[in-house]
């Protein structure tokens, strides 16, 4: 399909007196990763629930994949949703279940997979995030953060998606866990070609995955440029976000 894989034109989202979206506009790629900038509570997370549908606009649109997503029936909605990964900010596992069983989940809930089939899958998607065999049956109370976040990643890509939702991969990781994630999502980003929006605040992960960034300010677009060119303008709003001296 030609075009840009997700498009959002003149959207516009309020909580009762608080706009959070306010006429948004912008466009990711094919293969291109769209890294979000701004400040808490600018509706950075709301616009990844638009993006899957899990939120609907006040006005303006919502494409993805050249499809407006508040205008899918249930059964278009869900097919739409198979072809998309979303990582939360805590990898959102199930604690009863097994890493092994956390990364089935999708599988066995939305596919007519055979259990190995499944099973082949989800090993192939844990050897991708780097998670070693002898974890495969731990429980999440066993498991670090770091792999927390890998486990949740691998659950992202077992449907194998074409666009993939990051929600600040780096929350709660430490510097030298947080850049193997980064680099992690970046392989993942030329290996397999997916679309991504990534939501992060840490300007090490959007040097290392973005291929263009958005400044989010007062629900628009207030600037959006390749990640050199971001990190280097002189735009006054910008500097006082990012401080004398960002990460």
């Amino acid at each position: 399909m030609e075009g840009p894989v997700i498009r959002f034109e003149g959207v516009v989202k309020s909580f009762g007196a608080q706009r959070v979206l306010d006429g948004l506009d912008f466009q990711v790629e094919r293969g291109q990763c769209l890294a979000i900038m701004g400040p808490s509570g600018s509706g950075k997370s709301v616009i990844l629930r638009h993006a899957v549908g899990l939120m609907k606009p006040d006005a303006g649109r919502v494409l993805v994949e050249g499809r407006e997503v508040s205008a899918l029936r249930h059964k278009e909605l869900s097919e739409l949703r198979r072809g998309i990964g979303f990582l939360f900010q805590e990898g959102a596992l199930i604690n009863w279940l097994s890493v092994r069983d956390n990364v089935a989940l999708p599988l066995r809930e939305n596919t007519g997979l055979s259990e190995r089939e499944i099973a082949e899958r989800v090993e192939a998607k844990l050897d991708l995030v780097k998670i070693a065999r002898h974890s495969f049956d731990k429980m999440p109370s066993q498991i670090s953060g770091g792999m927390k976040k890998r486990v949740g990643l691998a659950r992202a890509l077992v449907v194998e998606p074409r666009i993939i939702l990051y929600d600040e991969p780096n929350a709660g990781l430490d510097p030298e866990i947080s850049a193997s994630i980064n680099q992690t999502i970046r392989e993942i980003q030329e290996r397999l070609g997916t679309t991504s929006i990534v939501v992060e605040h840490r300007v090490a992960c959007i040097k290392t995955v973005a291929d263009s960034v958005l400044f989010l300010e007062k629900g628009r677009a207030h600037l959006q440029l390749p990640p050199a060119e971001f990190f280097a303008s002189s735009d006054p709003r910008l500097r006082q976000f990012l401080g004398a001296d960002p990460d």
